[in-house]
């Protein structure tokens, strides 16, 4: 073991990686519940969601972890499975089997960018400034996910602003069952909740916790606090004993419905109907790029923002990057495994599988190779059993480690000069937009558009980066495609 991840190069011990490894998984494990509930609203059978969901993540995770050695973990991504149910089957029309060939192609596209050397280039092109930035902007971007699972604040929106219910429009005197979307245009005011729920009265005990033991320095100190919180949490009556059994006839059940979605991709209704009709041939093209670019983004953004600061990627493993050929690099590994996922979770069943930015909780936690990923990938797989058990830690547990990994992230704005508003324009764009927009490649968008618009006003228009310049292009494109259609 020591050879094959070689850990004492890495500074760290089995030990180690196995808390990290469980750590990575307690931050992540409800995609397993909630990926299920909101492709569903597609028609696809949930069970069959559910599973695929866990195949997905422990194939991509295994490969991360075996084929590149760095602690990182798979599943299909939030916000990459909503614009695949609201944006694309909902808005654009097309069947959820449709959308799983859309996503098997974009692993495709993925794939040939990593293997031309397109995704490293780009990675090559983003400025130092930028680089900091997004590894700050994740910081953010990952504690306000803790802050929103933890139910510490509260948004409040009048009617006259509300646009849409459940994809339908809305009149103040309309009324709606079954709500699952609400779309607002301005008027939302954030605001502190009153701590009278249990769960965030949790959280707030939570909090407290693991600010108390990373101060003194305890081993563990995240994954200790996660089981602490959960205990503290049975008697508040937040931890649910109720659901926390194993059911073998809907296992069964599960199974059998992983057939209907298993090559759905590839079926009269998938892929051999996607190119039938000419006319949608162009909005087919789009939305293909539209996933392909988020899902680059979002993986370049979480290896840049966690990677290099944590020396998972080193100074020796970066200009091999640069230089090498084929697979040389940690990062051209990571690369490739995060591609090679998406179209392996299209083949079962799912949304686009990506790198997930939780990983960084297991890398607070110390981990710092491969065997941090195969302890999270069996994780996973033993939740097709356990899944009631792996439920029974609530998200009150695992919100104030983000919360808390995402003030170790935000160091990375020191190296940024913030009195040469050059520097500063891009990188509080590029920063901050990760979690106004609850993405992280919108928040690179964000500072790549400032970045042209700054180096132009200046006339450095000969010191913007070819590629940076075209993928700045293609989110303005890509922008422009999403408000027309």
């Amino acid at each position: 073991m020591e050879k094959f991840f070689k850990l004492k190069e890495s500074g760290t011990n089995v030990s180690t990686e196995i808390m990290a490894g469980f750590t990575t998984f307690f931050a992540m494990s409800y995609i397993i519940f909630v990926n299920p509930a909101i492709l569903a609203a597609t028609g696809m059978p949930s069970q069959a969601v559910f599973l695929a969901t866990i195949f997905a993540a422990v194939i991509g995770t295994l490969i991360m972890g075996l084929f590149a050695n760095v602690p990182y973990a798979q599943a299909p991504g939030m916000g990459l499975n909503a614009f695949f149910t609201y944006t694309v089957c909902f808005a654009l029309g097309f069947t959820w089997q449709q959308a799983l060939a859309l996503v098997f192609i974009c692993g495709l596209v993925n794939i040939t960018i990593t293997v031309t050397k397109i995704r490293k280039s780009i990675i090559k092109a983003i400025p130092i400034s930028i680089q900091n930035a997004i590894g700050g902007g994740i910081g953010i971007f990952i504690a306000y996910i803790g802050v929103k699972g933890a139910n510490f604040i509260e948004f409040t929106s009048e009617g006259a602003n509300i646009l849409s219910v459940n994809g339908q429009a809305f009149t103040p005197d309309g009324t709606f069952s079954g709500v699952f979307s609400v779309v607002t245009n301005g008027g939302i005011i954030p605001a502190i909740v009153d701590f009278t729920n249990p769960a965030t009265q949790l959280a707030l005990i939570g909090l407290v916790i693991t600010i108390i033991l990373l101060i003194l320095n305890t081993k563990g100190a995240i994954l200790i606090s996660i089981i602490a919180t959960t205990l503290v949490g049975i008697p508040m009556g937040v931890v649910d004993f109720s659901s926390a059994s194993i059911n073998s006839v809907s296992m069964s059940s599960a199974f059998s419905e992983l057939g209907v979605t298993f090559g759905a991709a590839f079926g009269k209704e998938g892929l051999m109907s996607l190119f039938s009709d000419a006319s949608r041939i162009p909005l087919v093209i789009m939305t293909i790029f539209a996933f392909s670019l988020s899902d680059t983004f979002d993986t370049i953004g979480t290896f840049i923002g966690t990677g290099r600061r944590s020396g998972i990627f080193s100074e020796e493993d970066q200009k091999s990057l640069e230089t090498s050929t084929g697979f040389k690099s940690k990062m051209d590994k990571a690369l490739f495994a995060d591609a090679i996922a998406t179209s392996v979770g299209a083949i079962l069943g799912t949304s686009n599988t990506t790198t997930y930015v939780e990983s960084a909780a297991g890398i607070g936690a110390g981990g710092r190779t491969g065997l941090t990923s195969v302890v999270t990938a069996l994780l996973f797989l033993a939740c097709i059993l356990l899944a009631p058990i792996a439920g029974l830690i609530p998200s009150a547990a695992t919100s104030p480690v983000l919360i808390v990994v995402g003030i170790m992230m935000m160091s990375s704005f020191k190296n940024i000069d913030w009195d040469n508003l050059e520097e500063a324009i891009p990188a509080f764009f590029a920063a901050v937009f990760m979690a106004f927009c609850y993405s992280i490649s919108y928040g690179i968008a964000a500072g790549f558009i400032f970045y042209c618009i700054v180096k132009i006003c200046k006339g450095k228009f000969n010191e913007i980066h070819p590629i940076l310049l075209i993928s700045t292009i293609l989110f303005l494109v890509n922008f422009i495609v999403l408000a027309i259609i």
